[in-house]
């Protein structure tokens, strides 16, 4: 009886070189499985659309290239210089934004979409999208950036990646402008107030002057004075001024005529200090235009060329993969088919000996 138990249990034991044997005699069985896994690969590999990759690099601008938006600023104006630095950010901060990315899934990548493609879920179609277009900075913080766009059609991709960045930087360069034209205009405002507050306050003087001197001339005519008391070859000044108690001694005609021509001033314009230049400033913020023409927020790292060669499917990798996943497959299919048979063949032997 313990003789009969050890010989099963040897049984039970798989030999290796049994087992090469057992494979080898299934060796048509893992050929074929083999073979179908690997034309399955294959159909996969050749019938599956083909997918390009469009990149386009991007740095930031030059110094000339921003020179628009810091004209009229700078140590002579109160004005800060706009930064290379700044105006990159600015961009970048739009480029990777995702209110540009839906503005661009919704004007851009749906209406590109088949009918069938646009009624799948929307939230699903937005991830796919996602994974198709991607914005990606450099290694270690750098400044350069890449747009990558994956597409079935070579030129689509490389238009979209072109398209993207010029959403950026339209989005960008009215930003800036937006700042330069709002802080001009609020310069502008100040500087109207502060003119006005000039002329109301010199003719506040000049009507406080007039009075002053209709009563120096009153004086003067109750007493006789015609002309000054005192000579003198001093021109007579008729600027605006403070009083003197002392005016009715030019006499009633100096004073009269004075009144006179202060009353008939249309402007005091010419005789408040500083007017001029407030002015000439006033004009230069209320007229200050940025020429986006001239203007660029980025700088392009090379050209886009329209790729020739996809980049998935890749035919001889997946026929590679096939292939082996094919042989594996069918080694296990033999494997698992040579272990049932020789227990089979063990539990019968067994059988036979009880």
């Amino acid at each position: 009886m313990q003789n009969d138990r050890i010989d099963a249990h040897r049984d039970d034991e798989i030999d290796l070189i049994e087992l090469v044997r057992g494979l080898w005699a299934q060796k048509w069985l893992i050929l074929g499985v083999t073979l179908l896994v690997t034309v399955g690969a294959g159909f996969y590999a050749f019938l599956s659309k083909p997918v390009y990759e469009a990149k386009l690099f991007i740095m930031p601008p030059t110094q000339n290239g921003i020179a628009e938006l810091n004209y009229g600023r700078g140590k002579s104006t109160e004005l800060d210089l706009y930064s290379i630095k700044h105006v990159y950010s600015v961009f970048t901060r739009n480029l990777q934004g995702e209110s540009l990315r839906q503005k661009f899934f919704n004007e851009v990548y749906l209406p590109s979409l088949t009918e069938a493609e646009r009624k799948g879920a929307m939230d699903r179609l937005y991830e796919r999208f996602s994974k198709e277009l991607v914005v990606k900075q450099g290694k270690s913080n750098s400044d350069r950036f890449s747009i990558t766009v994956q597409g079935q059609n070579p030129l689509q991709a490389t238009e979209w990646a072109r398209t993207y960045v010029q959403h950026a930087a339209e989005a960008a360069e009215a930003e800036l402008v937006k700042n330069v034209t709002t802080e001009a205009a609020v310069r502008a405002r100040n500087l109207e107030q502060r003119i006005v507050s000039l002329r109301e306050n010199a003719q506040r003087i000049r009507e406080d002057r007039i009075q002053q001197l209709r009563e120096a001339l009153k004086i003067a005519e109750s007493i006789g004075l015609t002309t000054p008391a005192v000579s003198t070859t001093a021109a007579v000044d008729i600027t605006v001024e403070t009083g003197n108690k002392l005016d009715y001694q030019r006499g009633s005609k100096a004073l009269a005529a004075e009144v006179a021509a202060l009353e008939s001033r249309s402007s005091d314009d010419a005789f408040i200090s500083n007017l001029r230049a407030l002015q000439m400033r006033y004009n230069f913020y209320r007229k200050l235009n940025v020429d986006r023409d001239s203007l660029w927020v980025y700088r392009q790292d090379g050209s886009v060329e329209v790729p020739e060669s996809p980049i998935k499917p890749r035919k001889s990798f997946i026929l590679v993969v096939g292939f082996i996943a094919g042989l594996v497959l069918g080694g296990f299919i033999a494997l698992i088919r040579f272990l049932v048979i020789r227990l089979s063949t063990a539990s019968g032997v067994v059988a036979v000996r009880s």
